[in-house]
């Protein structure tokens, strides 16, 4: 791990993996969803988020929390990860079920000292090395602190698909209290609060697994009793608890939280439109993975995994061919595919038989 930034070897990397979601319909479906695709590069989203964690902890202290369906395909796409560390969730139950049993795993595999670095699966980082830089702070701070530490992504934009964080009084250079969490607003008070510094909550968190146990016993009424009472079983506590984010059920109700800043290209990748963002682009402001050919075409998103496809003279269109299956929409319409797959006969939503 040479040049890389220090988390010390009690750190334990957490990524969350579930959710199948139809913001990339034709190409995710519950049995292939978003973090298995390969949106940014050639590379699915969950192998570069491991490769991107690697400098920092070994897949021997990684743990990957997904749905009971994925377990085969996330196995085999990550043959480093030891097998008991690919946790199958029973049911769907939120992040904060998913992270507290993350927590109680950790603690009784390396002690409640043990720092978590907790990540979802499916972002792109323009920046790894300043990502990487970030968590290790991050981590300093959870320890130093006793805290719940979250990163806060410095907005490039005014974007009303994020929820917000307002940094309070500073603690120790470049880490702040929070004054409070902001649920997604619209546009322009997001515009507002972005002139005020504040922060997008990217769900990037880092604490030790002792305080943050601590505070899901304290204050998250939805987990702390199944968390008690499920003696070591999975199955158990997973049939119990009540589903939460952990935004809300802990960190908006704690006080022992933290934000620290970063700035490293990150991006939550929600729609075939932000491939604009985090792909590759032409002169033109094209963003085309696969046989594409464009003429007179700007600020098109093409993903052809089937047929080549050619553009002619047409602007802000997003293309994606596969699975026999061709999808044609705007860049804006892009993020509202759940109102359109809801209308489709059933054979269609689910395309190549799947």
């Amino acid at each position: 791990m040479t040049g890389a930034p220090e988390v010390g070897e009690q750190a334990w990397t957490v990524v969350l993996a579930g959710g199948v979601g139809s913001r990339f319909w034709p190409m995710s479906t519950p049995e292939r969803p978003k973090q298995l695709l390969p949106l940014v590069d050639g590379e699915p989203l969950l192998a570069n988020t491991l490769a991107r964690l690697a400098p920092l902890v070994p897949a021997a202290r990684t743990l990957v929390l997904t749905n009971a369906s994925l377990v085969e395909p996330i196995g085999a796409l990550l043959p480093e990860l030891p097998p008991e560390n690919l946790i199958a969730e029973p049911k769907p139950a939120g992040t904060a079920a998913a992270l507290a049993w993350a927590a109680h795993e950790v603690a009784r595999r390396a002690g409640p000292e043990a720092v978590m670095l907790c990540v979802h699966a499916d972002w792109a980082i323009a920046n790894p090395a300043g990502f990487r830089l970030a968590l290790a702070r991050a981590a300093a701070a959870a320890r130093t602190h006793a805290s719940l530490v979250t990163v806060g992504v410095v907005p490039t934009r005014d974007d009303p698909g994020f929820g917000y964080i307002q940094p309070d009084a500073e603690v120790a250079p470049g880490v702040f209290r929070v004054a409070r969490f902001v649920e997604k607003p619209d546009r322009e008070r997001a515009r507002r609060m972005r002139q005020e510094g504040f922060l997008w909550n990217s769900g990037i968190f880092v604490w030790r697994a002792g305080d943050f146990l601590a505070e899901v016993d304290a204050l998250c009424p939805e987990v702390a009793p199944a968390l008690r009472s499920a003696d070591g079983s999975i199955e158990r506590f997973f049939a119990d608890v009540t589903p939460v984010a952990v935004d809300v059920g802990v960190m908006e109700r704690s006080r022992r939280v933290l934000v620290l800043p970063g700035d490293f290209g990150w991006d939550d990748v929600g729609t075939w439109g932000a491939l604009g963002r985090v792909r590759a682009r032409d002169a033109g402001g094209n963003a085309a993975s696969g046989p594409v050919h464009l003429l007179d075409a700007r600020r098109n998103v093409v993903h052809a995994a089937g047929n080549a496809v050619v553009l002619y003279g047409v602007d802000d269109l997003v293309v994606v061919t596969g699975d026999g299956l061709t999808l044609v929409t705007t860049v804006d319409r892009s993020s509202d595919l759940k109102t359109l797959v809801d209308a489709l006969p059933p054979a269609l939503r689910r395309p190549g038989g799947a």
